[in-house]
């Protein structure tokens, strides 16, 4: 049945008019992801940015309009949009006869496009407790088939000598698979997919990162911290004011089904429970810089791949009521999110972004009954302006108890038990201002200001959920002032600088032993590839 319905899925898909590609470009590899935004915050792009990662062609295509439009961009922002056109003018040129960057190899015919690099590099933290480094090494290749057909794949092998990254842990480090060795440990992050697109759309199979919500410190719907998972991703814009995204993604629960584990030759050989995700994100724009985008998703666990959960358009709490009844023990977990992204005043962003776990309009009110779970995040970027080349970001984030988790442990918002919304997770407020110069090509300055605050969480199995007051206690607080400095040398060739003096008390699980306490962190990094 499954691979019936995938199948369909796949044939329906291609017989479709096909007049596009689709390779999508690492939401972590944030340089011309900033570019694009600063130029979508003056006017020059239309982009819808809750949603990442983009495609190489959608980048591409952005930069060809921004050079359309060159008159109106800064000396910098000139010299910035010729250094990302030699990566991304690939996708633009109909010949491989241009000024491009550098690949270990890259080939171009009428049908075929590949380019593979070499992955390697690290980043380095020294303070008085400990000098703690990740690295990582691997390769990054890419390719198109004809018209249509797009492939991409990226193997990354990291090792730490401190752990950085871990699901207690309160960062943004990037997690995986961890297999620890002493004070650290390794992981592999295997990504990529195949894809078919066409002129309104594109169906992929893919293992990738993904981020969904507006914010520049974090997004609280989707968030790329948690490891790759499997899914199929459709995107679908038939008209210029409405664009679905929709993916069904196999989760890792990392939960043990003791009815399906057994012993071999004396060992336990531990099966964990199956566990999904569904979810839609409609975005509408009625008036050009204004973004407001409704979606839903569901985890589900311990029965077969939903055929109403692969429906790109569907209300999944409904269809969970059909299902399951209304007991939330027999049922699956779901969620609402609304985002709203608006660039109507030249220079800026505004943004609201609203992660609804759950909301019962009974006792919204009532403070011993409520169930009010949800996570809001609202700021604003103001990029050159008032000064050309300097970017100011101030932004909120408030998260109340209970939201991402649930009652039954198969089904909370977490793959290989890392959450998949926002980092500090539920029962925490964040806020983060900043400012960015850059003064010369693919070179920025960052000073900026955090302040986390994390209360007490629930058990999942404990009752009394309804009445949760937000934050009545600090049991976690960290206040962190960071100055660093990136270059990109070449595309994809990455040197880092920075200064941490970071003050982390309370509870010392959710941070990396070397940063607790007050300490002044140096860090650098070096890499190319992502």
């Amino acid at each position: 049945m499954r691979l019936l319905i995938i199948s369909l899925a796949l044939f329906l898909t291609i017989t479709l008019k096909v007049q596009s590609q689709s390779v999508y470009h690492h939401v972590r590899n944030n340089g011309a992801y900033e570019f694009v935004d600063e130029l979508a915050n003056t006017g020059i792009v239309d982009v819808n940015s809750s949603v990442k990662p983009y495609s190489r062609m959608q980048i591409s295509l952005m930069l060809k309009q921004a050079n359309e439009n060159r008159e109106k961009l800064n000396k910098r922002q000139q010299a910035d949009l010729d250094f990302y056109l030699k990566d991304f003018g690939k996708e633009l040129n109909p010949t491989k006869n241009f000024k491009r960057r550098f690949d270990a190899l890259y080939f171009k015919d009428s049908l075929f496009t590949a380019t593979l690099n070499p992955i390697g590099g690290g980043i380095s933290f020294y303070n008085d407790s400990a000098f703690a480094y990740r690295r990582w090494v691997g390769a990054d290749g890419w390719g198109y088939v004809g018209k249509n057909f797009g492939f991409y794949a990226s193997l990354r092998d990291n090792a730490e000598n401190y752990r950085l990254s871990s699901p207690l842990f309160l960062t943004q480090m990037q997690g995986g698979g961890y297999k620890p060795s002493g004070t650290g440990g390794e992981f592999s992050d295997m990504r990529g997919g195949v894809t078919w697109s066409w002129k309104w759309g594109s169906f992929g199979m893919v293992k990738d990162n993904i981020e969904w919500g507006s914010g520049y410190n974090g997004t609280n719907i989707l968030y790329s911290r948690a490891p790759s998972f499997a899914m199929l991703k459709l995107i679908i814009k038939p008209a210029r004011w409405f664009e679905l995204n929709y993916i069904h993604g196999w989760l890792v629960s990392q939960v043990i089904d003791s009815t399906r584990s057994y012993l071999y030759a004396g060992a336990p050989r531990n099966v964990f429970h199956p566990k999904y995700i569904a979810a839609n994100f409609l975005t509408f724009t009625p008036w050009r810089g204004v973004n407001m985008s409704f979606g839903n998703s569901i985890i589900y666990s311990d029965i077969e791949i939903q055929p109403a959960y692969l429906t790109p358009f569907f209300f999944y709490k409904s269809v969970d009521h059909h299902l399951n009844g209304m007991s939330n023990y027999t049922g699956q977990n779901s969620q609402m999110f609304v985002d709203f992204s608006v660039r109507k005043i030249k220079n800026t962003h505004l943004y609201l972004s609203l992660f609804l776990d759950e909301l019962a309009m009974k006792n919204m009110f009532n403070e011993e009954k409520h169930s009010n779970f949800f996570s809001v995040k609202g700021g604003f970027r103001v990029s050159n302006f008032p000064l050309q080349n300097l970017t100011v970001t101030a932004e909120y984030t408030r998260t109340n108890p209970q939201v991402y988790e649930h009652i039954i442990e198969t089904t909370t918002f977490v793959s290989n038990r890392f959450n998949l919304g926002h980092y500090l997770r539920e029962n925490a407020q964040e806020y983060y201002f900043s400012l960015q110069y850059r003064p010369s090509k693919a070179l920025k300055f960052e000073t900026s200001y955090t302040l986390a605050q994390k209360g007490p969480v629930l058990a999942n199995n404990q009752t009394g959920r309804l009445g949760l007051k937000f934050l009545e206690t600090v049991v976690w607080q960290a206040e962190v002032f960071e100055a660093k400095a990136l270059w990109q040398i070449i595309n994809d060739g990455y040197l880092t600088l920075g200064a941490q003096f970071g003050n982390y008390t309370g509870q010392p699980t959710y941070t990396p032993t070397f940063l607790f306490g007050k300490q002044l962190t140096i860090s650098f990094g070096l890499s190319y590839g992502f």
